[in-house]
C-alpha cells in the first residue's frame, strides 16, 4: 500500500516551491514539450529490447529435421536424425519417443521391405534423416518418411508415436503386392529436399499425400560415385506426385499414385533434362483462391531451380507452382467423371524479390498469410555478416498471382502472346512443346485449372516481382500474423535469432525486436503459430525445439513505455494498470478497457486535479478530477480516492462519457500528513481507485501560511502577505524597543513592498577585530522618538537610518556575515530583508605572502599595508602619505626556453611580486623587445603569469622582463628559433594506417604545442619528439593518394614544405601455409600475399587459445613468416581456430562493402578469413626405444629416430636434432623414421650428452648418449675381467662350503614355517569369531542409541571442500575444546568462516561492501563472465594449484543455491578440459586435481552423493572403521611409534613377538550416559592407552567431538577396600633404564583380572608433572621386573629372527576384516532399487557424449574417465578421510590401514594388469587375489549404469534444485563472494584484458561492470574494510 507522504519543496531561507509564494487556485502549467516528445519515444526507447520471450525449450540429442503440430496444438511432433519425439503442447515435455535409425542400408539397394529385393552392394550403418512429418488427424496417423530404404514412409499413431499405427508393407498372412514406387517416396539423401502435404478430398474421397522430392538418381550430385548404373529412383520416385493415403482402406493402394490403369498422378522430368532442372523444394502449402465466389482450394509448391538463365522454360530461379485440388464442397471430377491429373492444372511462375539487376534470387522460406504471400529470399552475391548471404523479405499478393495465371492460360489458348507462357516439354506427362490458338471460350475453371484437352503443364515466362521491405543477412525463416491493423513478421536467422518486425498498412517497418533462441543454430525455414493460442510461435533450430511468446509486454511498466514500444501485440490494460496482450486484459472487448499501439501514447490514461493547491484552513474542501485518455465509463463502478495508509474517501462521477469528472472528498483534516520542518506546504499523492484497484494518480498541495513566520523568520512580513494569496489587513501593534506602534484597524498592507523591510545597500568591507559603524535603512516603518531596534550589537537612532557599531572577527582571508534586524521584545521576529544584506570581514595577515598580494587587496576594499622589514601584511590604520611601491618583480623560472619565430608559445613565468592585479601586467611582459600577451584566466596574483609570445622577425635570445612600476628580469634566456623539417621516413604506407613515421629536422622540440596534420584534416597520433625527430603513427584514410604532411607549431603555419606521405593499397594476405600447428606452437607459418613491403611490424594471434600474440618477420614483399602461438585451452582435433593478423598494429581484414545493420553484436564481430588447426605434439623415440645410447668417440654416429604418425605434415627442415649443443645433420625423413648423422668428435666432462629433437617450440629429449673411454677403457676392462675370474673361483669354493650349511638351516626353517602357518590359521579363526561377536554387539548398541555419528551436511561440505586449510584463512575449521562436567555436554559446532553467521565487516564499510558483493554476485551468475574469469585466473603462472582448488570450493559455496547453473558452468569448463586433454593423452584426464574445474567436479560429486553416502554406504563404512580399530586394539601397540601387532599396513606392523594378555577391568565413570562397564585391555597397554579404551567403551554412542580428552581424566585403581592408586604413564615407580624412564603399563602396576577402577575428570591444578632429566621414553614392552631381568634363550633368539617373518600377521588382519570390506565395496558398487545415484548416471552419460563427439572409441579411455571422476575423485577421498563423514577420531594408524584399502579400491577400478612379484610392496600384494573379482564388480557396475535409460536435463535440474533447496541457508555466501573477489582484485588487469578479448563479454560490457565492482569495493574505506 502506498504511504501518505509529503514531497519536499524548496529549502533554505527562501520559499521556492511553496504555494504560499504564488497566487492560490492557479492551475499547474501543462508540460509543453510532451506533445513534441511523444512521437520520439519509440526512438528514445531501447530499439533492441527483447520484445519476445522464450517460454519453453526441448533439446534434441541429434540434429533436428522437421516438426509438426496436431490439429488443436495439444501435441508437437519433432523429427531428428534417428529419433522421433512426441512432446506436449505448451510445455514441450517428452511424452513418447522412438528410435528410427541408424540402419544397415545402401542407396544402390532396394528397400529390404520389398519381398523380391536383393542387393549385391555392401550395406553400411546409415543415419536416418527425416524428410516428411505430416499428421492426418482424421485418421489419427502421422506420416513419417526418412532418407533410409530409398525414402520409405511409416504411418505412426498420433497418440503415441512409438507405436506404428499401420504396418506397411503388412507382411505375414496380410501381405499385399508391393512395388518400389510405393516405397520410394522421399529423397534418400540427407541433403536432398522433400516436402509433403496431406490433402483431404471433397465428398469423402479419402486422404492423399502430395510429395515433392529432389531427384537423387543417376546423374545427380547425390548419386554414389562408384560408376554404378543401378538407379532405383527415376522410375519409382517422380519429382512431384499425389499418393493415396487411405490407411483404413486397401493397403495394396497405399502410397500409389495411379488414378486409373493408364495414368499416373505425377510430374516427372525426363531423364535427359534432369541435369538442366535441378529442383530444390522449400515448402508445400494449401491456399484458397482469392477470387469469389468459388474460393477454390489450391496446393502451392515453393521451390528453387538451378536452370540456366537462358532456358526458355524456366528463366527464374525461385518458382511458385500451383496445383488445383477441386471444388470447395464436392469431389474433383471432370466431365468424364475422372479425377483431374496433377499435370493438367500444374502451372509455375517465377518469384523475383528486387530489381532485375540486384534481385535476391534464391527462395529460402515462404509463409501464406490470407491474401498475401511472404517470402524470404537470399542473394548469391557478396556475403553479409559472418559470411552469411544477404537476404530480403518480399510480399506478393495472391490476387496478382491468380490474375497472372489466368492471363497466361488465356494467352496460351485464346490469344497467344509471344514470350508470356510456354509448355514444359521436359515433363514426361506433358502434352506438347508449344501453345496454340483454339477457337474456344475457356470457362473460369479452365482458366484457373486447365483441362485434359489443353496443353499442360505450363510455365509463365516473366516472374512476379516485389520490392524488398526488409533486408538483413542470414534470414532463414518467416511467419506472419495480422494483429490490430498491423502486420507482424517473425524472421528466423542463421545465427539462431528470431526477429520481430511490425509493419503498418503501407508495409513500412515501424519497430523491430529480437531475441536469441539458440546461438549459432540456424532456424528451420518453417515456423508455426500454436493453433490453440496464436500468441505463441513454434520454431526449430539445429538441436532445439522452442515455444516463443510473440510479445513480452510485461517488461513495460508504464503506459507510455508500452505504447511507445510500437509492438502491435501489446497494449495498456487500463483497469489492471499493466501492459498486456489484448486477450489477457479483462473486458478487453469493451470500449476503452485496452489501449492499442495505434491509439498512440497520447491516449494513455491520466487525471488532472483542477484545484491542485488547497489552504489548510479551507472548510470542507473537495477535489475535482478531470479524466484524460483511454478510460472506460466509470458510471456504476465502485470508485474512491486513495491517499495511502488505507485512507480512502468517497468519489462520484459527473459529466458525460467523453468528458468524465470525478468529485472526491478530501481526506479528513486530522489525517493530513505532517508538514516538513522546513516547509510551509506538503505535496500529497492521490490515486483514483476503481473496483479496489488504483488506476491513475496525481499530486496536489496543502499549504499553511501560518507556518511562514517560523520557516522564514527573517522574511516573515511580506512572505505572509503574499502567501495568503489575497489582501489582508494588518491589525495589532509592533513593539519597537519599549515603544508601541498600533496600526490602525482599518489600515491594510496592500503589497509586499508596504511591509516593514530593510532597504538593501552595499556595505564596505571591515577589518577583523576593529569596531565599525554599519548604516541600515528601513522602509515602511515610522517610529516615535526613543524607539530603538536592538540587535546583538550596540545601536543608536538616526532618523529612518540605523547605525550599528559592530566588531567582528575572522581568521580567514575574508568572510561574509549576514545582517538581520531583530525586534528587541520579540527575539524570534525579524524585519524582512528581501535581498539578504551581508558584510565582508577581512584579515590582512592571512593569505598575503608578498607585497603585491598584500597591496593588491586594495581592489577588494581591503585596507592592507605591506611591511618590508617584517615581510608581513598588516592593517592600514591611517591613510598613507604616499603611494606604496612594491619591490621589483622576481622571476624565478620560465618554461619553455625555446619557441618558434611565429610566436604563439604559451610561456609560463613563476616568481614573486608579479603584479597586484591583472591590469598591472597587461602589456608589461616582454621577451627582449617582443611583447608577450598574458592570459587572464591563468594569472595568479603575484605568483604566476602565463602569456602567449608574439612573433619575432628573426631568431634571437633574450631575458624575459616583467615591468610593474619596477622591472624584474629572468635569469634564464628565452630563444626564438626557426624549426626546420627536412624529411619523413618511410614515405609511403598502407591506407589502413598504423605506419610509424619519423620526421627529421632540427629544433623540433620547441614550443608548447605540436600537431602533425595529414591532408590538413587528420592528426598523426602517439607523438613523441626530440630536438631532431618527431615520431608518430599515421591515421587511416579512405583513398590511396599522396597527402601533404604539415608539422604545425603552436597552431600556426606549417613548418614543413613539400613533405608528402603516399598512401598505398593495403597489403593483401591471400593464404597461409601450413594450416596446422602443434600444441606447443612455434611452427613457422608462411603468409603469402602482396604489399608486405609496407608493413613495419606483424603479429599473429589465434582466437580462443589463451596465449599472447607472436611476433612475425617480414621477408619480402610477398612473404611473411610467423611462429604459431602455443595452445593452452584448445581441444586437439577440434574445429580450426580463427587466426587474426595485425599489420602495423591494425587488425587485418579483407576489403569488402559495409555490412547491413546486424541485429546481434556477435554477428558484427570481426570475421577471420584464415584458421589454424591444432594437433598433438609429435612423439619421438629411438629405434629400439632405449633411453641410453653408447658411443665411442672418434667413430661416426648415425641416429635412427622413430616418429609416431601425426597429422601435422611436417617438412624435413622443421626438425632439428641436437646431441648436446652439436646439431645432427638430418639425412632422411619419412612418415615414421628420421635419420641423422654427425661427423665431428663428441666430448663431455660428464661422459654423457642429451639427444634432443626440436619441432617449433616443442623440445624433447629422447635419450642420453653415453661416451665410451677408447683404448683406456679396453685395458681397464681386461684388468677387471681378470680380477672377476679370480673372485669367481674363490666364491665358488665358499659357496660349496656354505651350501651344505644352508641346506641344514633350510630344513629347520621349513619346520618353523609350517608351525607358523598353523598358528596363523588358528589366529584368523579365533580373531574372526571374536570380532564377529564384538561387531554384533556394536551393531546392537548402534541400533539402541544415537546410531552412526554422521556429520551435518554443512560440516561435511566444509571438511570436503577445504580438507586442510584454506589459503585465504589463517585457521582451519576448529572443534573447540569443551569444558566437560560430569555430564557430557551438547553438540559442539565447528567454527568455519563460510558457515552461516554474520558477515563481520565494519559498519562504515558495509554499504559499499554489500553493494559491491551484490554486483559481483550478479557477474558470477553470468556464464560468459564466470568462464572467462576462471580461464583468466588459470592462465596466471602464480595462480597455484592450491589457489585453484580454493577458488573452486569458494565458487561451489557461492553458487550452492543455484546448482543447476553451477552444473552448466562445470560442464562448459569440463568440455574445455576434455578438449585440452584429448589433444595430448586423453587417458590422463581428471587423474589429478590441477585445475579449477577438477576441484569443482570433486565438490559437485560430494554434494550430489551426500545422501547416497549417508543412506547406503555410511553404515558398512562405519562398521569397517570400527572393525579396524578393534582389530588393532586386540594386540600390543607401541605407545611411542603407534605400531601394532595387528594391522593392514606393513609400515605400522610391530615386528616383535611381544606376548600380551587381556585384562577385563570393571570401570566406573560418570559420563556419556553410563555408570559402569567391563572394559577389555591388554597388560602391555600404557595407562593412556587404557584410558582411551575406557573412553571408547563409555562414549561409543557419542560423537567424538564431545568426548573428554585423555589428558582431562584420571584413572584410579582400588587395590583393596582401603587402598587406591592414581595410575599414570609416569610416576615415581617408573622403571629407569640407561637414564630413561619406561612408560607404566597394567603389568607394571600388577593389576589383576577383574580389577575395579574409577575414572574421573582431572583437577587441572594438580596435573603438572615434573619429568626431570628424562631424555627419551622407551616403547612399551612388558614391564614386570622379574621378566625384565630374565633373558631367556627364546627371547634372545627372537631378536635374531628376520622382521619380515611377521608380515604374515597382515594376512590375519586382512582375513578378519574381509567380510566388512566386501560389504563396503558391495554398497559402493551396487545399484540400489535398480537406480544409481542421479549424479553418477548423468555424469557418465555426459562423458560418453563427449567421447562420442570427439571420435574417442577406445572403451579403456572411457573407463578411465569414469574411474577418475567417481571412484578416484570421490570414493577414494571418502575412504581415506572418514572424518569428512563421521564425527570420529581418525588416528594415524587407522589412516594407514585405510590407505591400503583405498589402494585396493584404486587397483580394482584400474584396467592395467598388476605385475606383482616378491619385491612388490605389501600394500599391493595384500589384496592381489581379490582384485580381479573386484574388477568384475566395477565393470558390471559401469555397464549397469550405461544400460539405464538416459536422464533428461529436466530430471537432473529438478534433482539439483531440490539439493539447493534442502540446504538453502547453510553457508555464508557473502564471505565466499568476498574471498573470490580477493582473487579478482589480485588479477584485476588480467581479468579485464580477458573480458576485453572475449567478443561476448566485450559486447555486453562485462569488463565495465567488473570495473564497477572494483570501484565499489576499493572505495576510500575499503582498505580498512579488507583489513578488518
Amino acid at each position: 500500500m502506498r504511504g501518505l507522504r509529503g514531497v519536499r519543496g524548496g529549502s533554505g531561507s527562501g520559499c521556492s516551491g511553496s504555494p504560499c509564494c504564488s497566487a492560490a487556485g492557479k492551475s499547474p502549467r501543462p508540460p509543453a514539450l510532451l506533445p513534441l516528445l511523444l512521437p520520439l519515444l519509440p526512438l528514445l526507447l531501447p530499439g533492441r529490447a527483447a520484445g519476445l520471450e522464450v517460454q519453453r525449450k526441448f533439446l534434441s540429442p541429434t540434429l533436428t529435421n522437421n516438426f509438426a503440430l496436431d490439429g488443436p496444438g495439444s501435441r508437437v511432433y519433432l523429427a531428428a536424425v534417428n529419433r522421433l519425439f512426441q512432446l506436449s503442447g505448451g510445455e514441450l515435455a517428452l511424452e513418447a519417443e522412438a528410435a528410427v535409425g541408424p540402419v544397415l542400408d545402401s542407396p544402390l539397394c532396394h528397400a529390404p521391405q520389398l519381398p523380391q529385393a536383393s542387393c549385391e552392394h555392401p550395406r553400411v550403418l546409415t543415419n536416418n534423416y527425416n524428410k516428411i512429418l505430416q499428421p492426418d488427424p482424421e485418421q489419427g496417423v502421422l506420416v513419417v518418411c526418412g532418407s533410409i530404404y530409398q525414402g520409405l514412409c511409416q504411418l505412426r499413431s498420433m497418440a503415441n508415436i512409438s507405436a506404428v499405427a499401420v504396418r506397411f508393407p503388412p507382411g505375414g498372412s496380410d501381405s499385399v503386392a508391393v512395388f518400389p514406387s510405393m516405397l520410394n517416396v522421399a529423397a534418400n539423401h540427407p541433403n536432398a529436399s522433400t516436402v509433403g502435404l496431406v490433402l483431404r478430398r471433397g465428398g469423402g474421397g479419402g486422404a492423399r499425400l502430395l510429395v515433392a522430392a529432389t531427384y537423387t538418381g543417376f546423374g545427380s550430385p547425390f548419386f554414389p560415385r562408384n560408376h554404378s548404373l543401378e538407379d532405383h529412383r527415376f522410375e519409382n520416385t517422380p519429382e512431384i506426385a499425389i499418393r493415396a493415403l487411405n490407411a483404413r482402406g486397401d493397403l495394396a493402394k497405399l502410397f500409389t499414385f495411379d488414378i486409373n490403369p493408364s495414368d499416373d498422378n505425377i510430374l516427372k522430368i525426363k531423364q535427359g533434362d534432369k541435369a538442366r532442372h535441378k529442383l530444390s523444394f522449400v515448402r508445400a502449402f494449401l491456399q484458397h483462391g482469392a477470387a469469389p465466389p468459388a474460393r477454390r482450394p489450391y496446393a502451392y509448391l515453393a521451390l528453387n531451380t538451378e536452370a540456366n538463365a537462358g532456358d526458355k522454360e524456366s528463366p527464374a530461379h525461385s518458382l511458385l507452382a500451383r496445383i488445383c485440388l477441386g471444388e470447395p464442397a464436392e469431389a474433383t471430377l471432370n466431365g468424364s467423371g475422372e479425377t483431374k491429373k496433377l499435370t493438367e492444372s500444374y502451372i509455375q511462375l517465377g518469384l523475383r524479390c528486387g530489381g532485375a539487376a540486384d534481385a535476391f534470387t534464391r527462395l529460402v522460406s515462404v509463409f501464406p498469410a490470407r491474401e498475401l504471400l511472404f517470402g524470404v529470399f537470399e542473394r548469391a552475391g557478396p556475403a553479409g555478416g559472418r559470411g552469411r548471404p544477404q537476404s530480403a523479405l518480399c510480399v506478393f499478393r495472391f490476387a496478382e498471382i491468380e490474375e497472372t495465371i489466368r492471363a497466361a492460360r488465356n494467352s496460351c489458348f485464346v490469344s497467344p502472346a509471344a514470350g508470356m507462357v510456354t509448355v514444359l516439354d521436359s515433363v514426361v506427362q506433358g502434352t506438347g512443346p508449344a501453345c496454340e490458338k483454339r477457337n474456344i471460350q475457356l470457362q473460369p475453371e479452365q482458366l484457373d485449372c486447365g483441362a485434359a484437352h489443353l496443353q499442360h503443364p505450363l510455365a509463365i515466362v516473366n516472374p512476379v516481382t516485389a520490392t524488398p521491405i526488409f533486408t538483413h543477412s542470414g534470414l532463414t525463416a518467416v511467419a506472419v500474423a495480422s494483429v490490430n491493423n498491423y502486420t507482424v513478421v517473425f524472421l528466423g536467422t542463421a545465427s539462431g535469432g528470431l526477429l520481430k518486425i511490425n509493419l503498418d498498412s503501407t508495409m513500412k517497418v515501424i519497430s523491430r525486436r529480437s531475441i536469441l533462441v539458440a546461438y549459432g543454430e540456424p532456424v528451420h525455414p518453417i515456423m508455426q503459430f500454436d493453433p490453440s493460442d496464436s500468441t505463441y510461435l513454434y520454431l526449430m533450430t539445429s538441436y532445439q525445439m522452442t515455444r516463443v511468446k510473440v510479445a513480452a509486454c510485461s517488461q513495460y511498466s508504464t503506459c507510455t513505455e508500452c505504447l511507445a514500444a510500437a509492438d502491435a501485440y501489446c497494449g495498456w490494460c487500463t483497469m489492471e494498470t499493466r501492459c498486456s496482450l489484448q486477450h489477457e486484459c479483462t473486458n478487453f472487448t469493451g470500449a476503452n478497457f485496452w489501449a492499442s499501439v495505434s491509439e498512440g501514447v497520447q491516449q494513455c490514461p491520466s487525471m488532472t486535479i483542477l484545484e491542485p493547491e488547497i489552504n489548510i484552513d479551507k472548510e470542507n474542501p473537495a477535489l475535482i478530477i478531470q479524466i484524460n485518455g483511454t478510460i472506460p465509463n466509470l458510471n456504476g463502478t465502485n470508485i474512491s480516492c486513495d491517499y495511502g495508509n488505507n485512507i480512502y474517501t468517497v468519489a462520484r462521477v459527473a459529466g458525460d462519457y467523453v468528458n468524465q469528472f470525478i468529485y472526491c472528498s478530501l481526506l479528513p483534516h486530522e489525517k493530513y500528513p505532517a508538514f516538513p520542518d522546513d516547509q510551509d506546504h506538503v505535496v500529497v499523492e492521490t490515486s483514483l481507485r476503481v473496483n479496489n484497484k488504483n488506476i491513475i494518480r496525481a499530486n496536489f498541495t496543502i499549504y499553511d501560511c501560518k507556518r511562514i513566520g517560523n520557516i522564514y523568520p527573517k522574511r516573515a512580513w511580506w512572505q505572509g502577505v503574499v502567501a495568503l494569496g489575497h489582501w489582508v489587513t494588518v491589525v495589532g501593534s509592533l513593539k519597537l524597543g519599549g515603544c508601541q506602534h498600533r496600526a490602525g484597524r482599518g489600515s491594510s498592507c496592500q503589497k509586499k513592498i508596504d511591509c516593514p523591510q530593510i532597504v538593501p545597500a552595499p556595505l564596505e568591507p571591515m577589518p577583523t577585530g576593529v569596531s565599525r559603524n554599519i548604516l541600515i535603512s528601513l522602509a515602511n516603518a515610522t517610529f516615535s522618538k526613543g524607539c530603538v531596534y536592538v540587535t546583538s550589537y550596540f545601536t543608536k537612532f538616526h532618523k529612518v537610518m540605523f547605525v550599528f557599531c559592530v566588531q567582528l572577527h575572522t581568521s580567514e582571508k575574508s568572510h561574509r556575515f549576514p545582517v538581520n534586524l531583530q525586534l528587541k521584545d520579540k527575539p524570534d521576529r525579524f524585519i524582512d530583508s528581501p535581498g539578504m544584506m551581508t558584510v565582508e570581514v577581512y584579515n590582512c595577515a592571512t593569505g598575503s605572502a608578498d607585497c603585491s598580494q598584500c597591496l593588491g587587496r586594495e581592489d577588494l576594499g581591503h585596507r592592507c599595508l605591506w611591511s618590508e622589514t617584517s615581510s608581513s601584511c598588516r592593517l592600514q590604520t591611517e591613510p598613507p602619505q604616499v603611494s606604496e611601491v612594491c619591490p621589483p618583480p622576481e622571476i624565478r623560472k620560465i618554461e619553455p626556453l625555446r619557441g618558434p619565430l611565429e610566436g604563439g608559445t604559451l610561456l609560463t613565468i613563476r616568481g614573486r611580486n608579479l603584479g597586484r592585479r591583472f591590469s598591472d601586467i597587461l602589456g608589461a611582459v616582454r621577451v627582449g623587445g617582443v611583447l608577450c600577451a598574458p592570459l587572464p584566466d591563468r594569472y595568479v596574483v603575484s605568483e604566476t603569469v602565463v602569456c602567449q609570445t608574439g612573433g619575432a622577425p628573426e631568431a634571437f635570445s633574450d631575458v624575459v622582463t616583467v615591468n610593474v612600476s619596477r622591472e624584474g628580469r629572468s635569469r634564464e634566456r628565452y630563444s626564438y628559433v626557426l624549426p626546420v623539417v627536412q624529411s619523413i621516413a618511410p614515405q609511403n604506407g598502407p591506407k589502413a594506417g598504423g605506419t610509424r613515421v619519423t620526421i627529421r629536422g632540427s629544433r623540433l622540440d620547441v614550443g608548447s604545442e605540436l600537431r602533425v596534420l595529414i591532408n590538413s584534416s587528420k592528426q598523426c597520433t602517439d607523438l613523441s619528439r626530440t630536438d631532431s625527430t618527431i615520431t608518430c603513427t599515421m591515421p587511416a584514410v579512405e583513398l590511396t593518394t599522396a597527402v601533404p604532411v604539415c608539422v604545425q607549431f603552436e597552431n600556426k603555419s606549417c613548418a614543413s614544405h613539400n613533405i608528402t606521405f603516399k598512401y598505398e593499397k593495403n597489403p593483401v594476405i591471400s593464404d597461409i601455409n601450413p594450416k596446422k600447428s602443434l600444441i606447443s606452437g612455434g611452427r613457422i607459418i608462411t603468409l603469402e600475399g602482396r604489399g608486405f613491403g609496407l608493413v613495419q611490424n606483424v603479429s599473429m594471434a589465434v582466437r580462443g587459445i589463451g596465449r599472447e600474440h607472436t611476433r612475425c618477420k617480414v621477408h619480402t614483399d610477398t612473404a611473411i613468416t610467423c611462429p604459431s602461438p602455443a595452445a593452452s585451452n584448445l581441444t586437439v582435433g577440434s574445429k580450426p581456430a580463427p587466426v587474426d593478423f595485425y599489420l602495423n598494429g591494425r587488425l587485418y581484414s579483407d576489403e569488402r562493402s559495409a555490412l547491413d545493420e546486424e541485429m546481434y553484436s556477435e554477428e558484427a564481430s570481426h570475421i577471420s578469413k584464415f584458421s589454424l588447426s591444432y594437433y598433438a605434439d609429435p612423439q619421438f623415440s629411438t629405434a629400439k626405444k632405449e633411453k641410453w645410447i653408447k658411443h665411442h668417440p672418434g667413430e661416426p654416429l648415425t641416429l635412427v629416430i622413430h616418429k609416431e604418425p601425426d597429422s601435422l605434415g611436417l617438412e624435413s627442415n622443421e626438425y632439428q636434432v641436437k646431441i648436446g649443443l652439436i646439431s645432427c645433420e638430418i639425412q632422411i625423413v619419412s612418415d615414421r623414421v628420421i635419420h641423422c648423422s654427425i661427423n665431428e668428435s663428441l666430448s663431455s666432462s660428464e661422459r654423457q650428452l642429451p639427444v634432443t629433437i626440436q619441432v617449433g617450440k616443442f623440445n624433447y629429449t629422447i635419450a642420453m648418449l653415453h661416451l665410451g673411454g677408447g683404448e683406456t677403457a679396453i685395458i681397464v676392462s681386461i684388468v677387471i675381467c681378470s680380477i672377476l675370474l679370480v673372485l669367481s673361483v674363490v666364491a665358488l669354493f665358499v659357496f660349496c662350503t656354505k651350501s651344505r650349511r644352508a641346506e641344514r638351516y633350510w630344513q629347520k626353517t621349513l619346520l618353523q614355517m609350517e608351525e607358523m602357518e598353523s598358528q596363523i590359521r588358528e589366529e584368523i579363526r579365533k580373531g574372526f569369531a571374536e570380532l564377529q561377536t564384538d561387531m554384533t554387539d556394536l551393531t546392537k548398541e548402534l541400533n539402541r542409541s544415537q546410531g552412526i555419528p554422521f556429520l551435518e551436511y554443512k560440516h561435511f561440505v566444509t571438511r570436503t571442500f577445504f580438507p586442510k586449510c584454506s589459503s585465504l584463512y589463517e585457521e582451519c575449521y576448529i572443534l573447540p575444546s569443551q569444558q566437560l562436567s560430569s555430564q557430557v555436554g551438547s553438540q559442539v559446532q565447528e567454527t568455519h568462516p563460510l558457515l552461516v553467521g554474520e558477515w563481520k565487516i565494519p559498519e562504515n564499510c558495509r554499504p559499499n561492501m554489500e553493494e559491491g558483493i551484490s554486483l559481483f554476485s550478479t557477474l558470477l551468475n553470468n556464464k560468459h563472465f564466470l568462464i572467462v574469469f576462471v580461464h583468466a585466473l588459470e592462465q596466471q603462472k602464480d595462480f597455484a594449484v592450491r589457489d585453484r582448488c580454493n577458488l573452486a570450493s569458494l565458487l561451489t559455496i557461492a553458487l550452492h543455491g543455484k546448482l543447476e547453473y553451477y552444473t552448466s558452468i562445470m560442464k562448459d569448463l569440463l568440455v574445455d578440459l576434455i578438449d585440452a586433454s584429448a589433444s595430448k593423452n586423453p587417458k590422463l584426464m581428471l587423474r589429478r586435481t590441477e585445475s579449477v574445474v577438477e576441484k569443482m567436479l570433486t565438490n559437485w560429486m560430494s554434494i550430489c552423493m551426500y545422501s547416497y553416502l549417508r543412506e547406503t554406504v555410511g553404515e558398512p563404512f562405519f562398521l569397517l572403521i570400527c572393525a579396524i580399530k578393534q582389530q588393532i586394539n586386540k594386540g600390543s601397540i607401541d605407545a611411542i611409534t603407534g605400531k601394532a601387532r595387528y594391522t593392514l599396513n606393513e609400515e605400522w606392523l610391530l615386528r616383535e613377538n611381544i606376548e600380551a594378555k587381556p585384562r577385563n577391568l570393571n570401570v566406573s565413570f560418570q559420563g556419556c550416559g553410563m555408570d559402569s562397564l567391563s572394559v577389555r585391555a591388554m597388560d602391555t597397554d600404557t595407562l593412556s592407552q587404557v584410558k582411551e579404551k575406557i573412553l571408547e567403551a563409555f562414549c561409543k554412542n557419542v560423537p567424538y567431538s564431545q568426548w573428554p580428552r585423555v589428558e582431562d581424566v584420571d584413572l584410579e585403581w582400588f587395590a583393596t577396600s582401603t587402598d587406591s592408586y592414581i595410575l599414570r604413564d609416569l610416576d615415581d615407580t617408573s622403571v629407569v633404564e640407561d637414564g630413561r624412564k619406561k612408560l607404566n603399563t597394567l603389568a607394571h602396576y600388577k593389576i589383576p583380572e577383574g580389577a575395579s577402577l574409577a575414572m574421573s575428570l582431572t583437577d587441572k591444578k594438580d596435573t603438572t608433572l615434573s619429568r626431570g632429566n628424562i631424555s627419551l621414553l622407551f616403547p612399551v614392552l612388558p614391564t614386570d621386573e622379574s621378566v625384565e631381568h630374565k633373558k631367556s634363550h627364546r627371547q634372545s633368539h627372537r631378536k635374531k629372527v628376520l622382521p619380515e617373518i611377521y608380515l604374515t600377521r597382515l594376512l590375519s588382519t586382512k582375513g578378519t576384516l574381509q567380510k566388512f570390506l566386501d560389504d563396503l565395496f558391495k554398497a559402493i558398487l551396487s545399484i540400489r532399487d535398480d537406480k544409481p545415484p542421479v549424479a553418477v548416471k548423468y555424469f557418465f552419460d555426459f562423458l560418453e557424449e563427449q567421447a562420442e563427439k570427439r571420435g574417442i572409441t577406445d572403451p579403456d579411455t572411457l573407463h578411465i574417465w569414469k574411474t577418475n571422476s567417481l571412484p578416484l575423485r570421490f570414493w577414494v577421498n571418502i575412504l581415506k578421510n572418514p572424518q569428512f563423514v563421521f564425527d570420529i577420531d581418525k588416528t594415524d594408524h587407522i589412516d594407514a590401514c585405510l590407505s591400503v584399502i583405498a589402494q585396493a579400491f584404486i587397483d580394482a577400478c584400474s584396467l592395467s594388469d598388476l605385475q606383482l612379484g616378491k619385491d612388490s610392496p605389501t600394500n599391493k600384494l595384500l589384496y592381489a587375489k581379490e582384485i580381479p573379482e573386484y574388477r568384475k564388480i566395477v565393470q558390471r557396475y559401469y555397464k549397469q549404469i550405461h544400460d539405464m535409460p538416459p536422464l533428461s536435463e529436466q530430471e537432473m535440474n529438478a534433482h539439483l534444485a531440490e539439493e539447493s533447496r534442502k540446504y538453502r541457508n547453510e553457508f555464508n555466501t557473502n564471505v565466499a563472494m568476498a574471498e573470490i573477489y580477493k582473487y579478482a582484485k589480485r588479477y584485476r588487469s588480467q581479468i579485464v584484458a580477458a573480458l576485453d578479448a572475449n567478443p561476448t563479454t566485450k559486447r555486453t560490457q562485462l569488463q565495465h561492470k567488473f570495473e564497477q565492482v572494483i570501484a565499489l569495493m576499493e572505495d576510500n574505506i575499503y582498505e580498512s574494510c579488507s583489513e578488518a
